[in-house]
Parts: structure tokens; C-alpha cells; sequence
């Protein structure tokens, strides 16, 4: 059986377990809120020609706040949730294109990501196929059949991170798949082996395909800060260090770390907001500078700050030889502040917000309260039934 076949066979029999559904609905939640917040963003009105499922995807990460697939290095639920809303899919639906994309983004692996795809959006255009084909009620010949006419939106790039471009191709992931199950639901025929063929071609090892496990296997990291999640350790590990320094006195900042940490960490020396969520030496000066690493942190005027440019000046990066292939939480953080002839460090391992550090349910409705800021919405409102209505409300016909 093709690839195709065997992760749509997976999806159309996936039965949910209680923890599977909990995982869901608090995805839906974290989604919803963090495009909500994105409503303003010049990308998100730029995108307003796109697609439903394309224009709430770009919202959904443009902030970089949404969650991560650890073992795949892709951001699920921002392709996932679009592409079910969209399809007016519910739990089950999102469960079967977040397990699918998973498996797939784990199959590409950490060489996938090291070449510089954008694995978000190449496992996200098949999953966002099965996840509105699930929605629609296709059986799994159909859904292998989306799968397949996804595969041609099934690319993107990392050279986008730090631009609209980033955003705008999960909103084109998404677009494709809801496309593609439409398509086959109208009877659209397509070779399902052509999954097999683009998972050879861009790196993809077949024989890592694992369809065992809960629905979406390790979980999902949830962002406890607004930027890349190569960020996260560093911000919290320092913002601990923050409290106890005097920060004009500060004369070297040392940051050490296995080198596959920072893959996505291109621009050292940020100049707008969207750079500074990929710049390891920003996360050093935000978390030494700022008392809560939130949203305002995060724009052009933040990162411009001379305070902010003067510790980006003092940052020392140095990448360990080893966990090269170990992803973005390899290893361990070592942190070093040099201040008045003194060294204060600090060591991380996992962020708060991690698989194996999750957060409470009160530091995300702190995290959900931000991100509705300026709405009248109630949390307990964003369910599966209601969540499309209310994107739709709060991403149409905004002010430029």
C-alpha cells in the first residue's frame, strides 16, 4: 500500500481517546487566540484576497506563538486548525490531519529541516488535505486521493523565516489541502503513490512511518513567548539570571549550546520584529531587558532599542560539535552573564511549555487573555461549533 494509503486508511479509522480530544480542544484554543491577536498584522490584511483557510493559517502564525510538533519540527496546529474550521470540521477531524501531519514531518526528519525546508508547510499541505477530507465525510481512497493533490503545494523554505513570506506559506499549506479535498470529493482522480515520490525526493525516510500511538505522538509544545520556538530556552533560562543583575554593568553575554539548536535562528543582528523572533542574540537582550517577554517585545521599535542593540553587541554564541541532529531542544543551555568581573549562569534543559513541561491551565488563559486583548471574546466561547464564526468575524474588514 502507498504511503498515502496508509495514512489515510490511519485517519478514516482514528476513534479518539479522552486524552487525544483534551489535547484537541486546548489546540483549538491556543490557535484561535493567537490568531485573534494577529488581526491587525499588515500580513494578515495583505492576505486578505486568500482563502478562509489561507487567511486564518497566516494569522495563526505570523506571531510565531503557536504551537510545535517537537519529533517533526513543524508548527501543526497552525496548518491543522484552518484547514479543519474551514472544511466546518470538528475534534476528530483535526486530530486525524495533526496525527498525519506528525507522522509525515517525522518521516521527512531532522535532515529535512537542516536543508532548509520549511517542514510546517511541506507535511502540512497532505495533513490539511486529510483534515478537511475527514470533515467532508471522504473515505479513505478519497482522503489518499487529496493527499496526493496536495503534493504540489507541498514545499517552502526557511529563507522566508524573519518575512511575511514565512506566514503566507503555512496559509498557502493550508489553502492547498482544503483544495485538494474538495477536489476529490468532486471526483478528482490523482496517483496515490505520488506522496511516495515527493517523500523520496525531498529526503524522506518511508520505513520511519509510525502509525502507532495516541493521535498525535509526543504531544505539543506550546509557545510561552511570541517568537521561534528555538528562543524559548533561551528566554526563560535568562530571564531567571534577569532579576538578580544590574543590567547597564553587564560586559559579556555567552550563550552555549548544541549547534542543530539554532538552525532557524538566522539574522544575528535583527532590525524589525519579525527578524528578532529568529535572532538568538534578541532573545538574550528581550529577556535581560524586559520583565515579560509578550508581544510589545516583538516589534520594530523593541529590537531597534539602543539598549537592546548595545547586548546584541555583547552576545558570544558558541555551538557545541555534537547533537547536530538532536532538534531544537538538544542537549542543554549554558548561559553565562559577565557583569563586574562576576559570572552568573544558568542551565536549561526544557522550556516551560514543553511536552515534558506543559503548561498549567492558568499560564495558557494568561497566554489566551493576552492574545484577546482589545475583543469582548470569553475563552469558554471558542469551541469547534463556534470557532470559524468567530475568525470569521475577527479577520474580515479590519482597518489596513
Amino acid at each position: 500500500m502507498s504511503i498515502a494509503g496508509k495514512l489515510a486508511t490511519w485517519a478514516a479509522g482514528l476513534r479518539p481517546t479522552a486524552e487525544d480530544l483534551a489535547l484537541a480542544d486546548r489546540s483549538l484554543l491556543d490557535t484561535v487566540a493567537v490568531a485573534v491577536a494577529a488581526r491587525d498584522e499588515p500580513v494578515v490584511q495583505t492576505a486578505s484576497s486568500l482563502s478562509e483557510a489561507a487567511r486564518w493559517a497566516v494569522a495563526a502564525h505570523v506571531l510565531d506563538f503557536d504551537d510545535l510538533h517537537m519529533e517533526s519540527t513543524t508548527h501543526i496546529s497552525a496548518v491543522c486548525v484552518p484547514a479543519v474550521l474551514a472544511a466546518a470540521g470538528d475534534a476528530r477531524a483535526y486530530l486525524a490531519a495533526a496525527g498525519v501531519m506528525s507522522r509525515l514531518g517525522s518521516a521527512l526528519g531532522w535532515s529535512h529541516y537542516t536543508s532548509g525546508w520549511h517542514a510546517t508547510t511541506t507535511a502540512g499541505a497532505p495533513a490539511a488535505a486529510v483534515g478537511a477530507g475527514v470533515a467532508l465525510g471522504l473515505d479513505a481512497d478519497r482522503l489518499a486521493t487529496a493527499m496526493a493533490l496536495a503534493v504540489p503545494a507541498a514545499g517552502g523554505v526557511q529563507r522566508a523565516f524573519g518575512t511575511d513570506g514565512k506566514a503566507l506559506q503555512v496559509g498557502f499549506a493550508a489553502d492547498a489541502g482544503v483544495r485538494a479535498a474538495y477536489l476529490a470529493a468532486a471526483g478528482a482522480s490523482a496517483d496515490a503513490s505520488a506522496l511516495d515520490q515527493w517523500l523520496e525526493l525531498v529526503g524522506g525516510d518511508q520505513s520511519a512511518l509510525d502509525l502507532t500511538g495516541p493521535a498525535i505522538p509526543g504531544g505539543l509544545a506550546i509557545k510561552i513567548f511570541p517568537c521561534c520556538y528555538a528562543l524559548q530556552r533561551p528566554i526563560s533560562a535568562l530571564a531567571e539570571l534577569a532579576t538578580q543583575l544590574d543590567i547597564t554593568q553587564v560586559s559579556r553575554i555567552v550563550l552555549k549550546t548544541p549547534k542543530g539548536t539554532v538552525t532557524p535562528l538566522i539574522h544575528h543582528r535583527p532590525d524589525t520584529g519579525l527578524q528578532g523572533k529568529f535572532s538568538i542574540e534578541y532573545a538574550a537582550a528581550t529577556a535581560l531587558l524586559d520583565s515579560h517577554q509578550g508581544f510589545a517585545s516583538f516589534t520594530d521599535h523593541a529590537v531597534r532599542r539602543p539598549e537592546a542593540r548595545h547586548l546584541v553587541d555583547l552576545v558570544d554564541v558558541r555551538l557545541g560539535d555534537g547533537d547536530g541532529d538532536g532538534g531544537l531542544l538538544a542537549g542543554e543551555l549554558e548561559a553565562e552573564v559577565h557583569i563586574d568581573g562576576d559570572v552568573r549562569r544558568v542551565r536549561s534543559r526544557l522550556p516551560p511549555g514543553s511536552p515534558g513541561r506543559p503548561p498549567t491551565r492558568e499560564v495558557l488563559l494568561r497566554k489566551v487573555a493576552d492574545c484577546l486583548q482589545g475583543t469582548t471574546l470569553d475563552p469558554e466561547s471558542i469551541r469547534w461549533s463556534s470557532a470559524g464564526r468567530i475568525l470569521r468575524d475577527q479577520l474580515q474588514n479590519r482597518p489596513a
